[in-house]
């Protein structure tokens, strides 16, 4: 169930009561008024002053949670940026083992992946804290797990509002989502870097299977909760929730191509038709190459599972 805050809960308890009290309101007016057609005949009466309504008090205290963003006092946290810099402009260049342990990636793929976002629209929209110090938060959170990954401990790590920790990560995820990073990061391998994979197969296997010059395996990502949306769908066979990652590799493990978002209750070889190179085998595989696969893909002329016995098809 998706958390409500203070004020919600709040808000949805005073709309209740001024309803109901608009209720009670009226029927009174309506006693009164047929109290007054009654003893019309006896004269005009003084009218009483009367306070306001409650319903009116109860739309008055609305509007005063409305005008405030917090319900109680807010104290500010003492946080420092100290750590975000010591990582960013000392480990990264002194440390690189240091940097590594916290954003779960070297410092060259760290400036990568950098320069393969940077100029994404989402980072453009207006002044911004610097793509390398969203990331480096973003690869952090991502990087921990249980109480280390909670949104409060990254915060005051980085030295950020807990609201911030979420914006950085949504952009990011923004950018590396978008078809132009996938054009930009994901190349297909060059007449070289095929030839190497081929030499590589051969030499390690035999001269039959040299065709065979890609490889394809699925894993999954487990997540820390089970998502609101589709809930038990994400609910695999080990008894987590998680989501199915497809990665299409050359055997030096150099990733051409990748399929996510599929929930982990997906068989991988359902999730493996959302690969490029599924959809498109006809013409980036010459005739007689294939992608080598485990038992859970099916058999194709173009895709290949060591001793399986499985008739091949096309």
């Amino acid at each position: 169930m998706t958390r409500r805050t203070e004020c919600q809960i709040l808000s949805d308890e005073l709309f209740k009561a001024i309803f109901i009290q608009l209720l009670v309101e009226t029927d009174e007016e309506l006693l009164q008024l047929e109290d007054l057609l009654e003893d019309e005949e006896d004269g005009e009466e003084e009218e009483e002053e009367l306070d306001d309504p409650l319903s009116h008090v109860l739309l008055e205290a609305l509007a005063e949670l409305y005008s405030n963003r917090y319900t109680i006092e807010r104290r500010s946290i003492l946080k420092t940026r100290d750590n975000l810099d010591l990582l960013l402009h000392t480990y990264k260049v002194e440390r690189p083992e240091i940097f590594r342990s916290f954003v779960r990636m070297s410092p060259e793929a760290f400036d990568a992946l950098v320069s393969a976002i940077e100029n994404d629209e989402v980072f453009t929209r207006s002044d911004q804290t610097p793509v390398t110090h969203q990331l480096a938060v973003a690869l952090y959170w991502l990087g921990h797990y249980g109480n280390a990954a909670s949104t409060v401990k990254v915060a005051l790590w980085a030295g950020i509002g807990y609201g911030t920790v979420r914006l950085f990560m949504k952009r990011v995820m923004e950018a590396v989502c978008h078809e132009n990073f996938r054009k930009t990061v994901m190349a297909w391998p060059s007449d070289d870097t095929k030839e190497h994979a081929m030499d590589w197969i051969e030499e390690n296997s035999c001269e039959a299977w040299r065709p065979g010059w890609l490889m394809v395996d699925g894993t999954l990502v487990p997540l820390y909760s089970r998502p609101a949306f589709f809930n038990n769908t994400w609910y695999d066979r080990k008894s987590n929730y998680s989501m199915n990652l497809q990665l299409v590799t050359t055997p030096d493990l150099r990733i051409i191509d990748f399929a996510v978002g599929l929930p982990g209750s997906q068989h991988d070889a359902t999730a493996w038709k959302d690969t490029y190179i599924y959809q498109n085998h006809h013409t980036l595989l010459k005739d007689g190459e294939w992608v080598w696969a485990d038992s859970a893909y099916p058999l194709r002329k173009w895709c290949q599972a060591p001793y399986k016995s499985c008739v091949v098809m096309n």
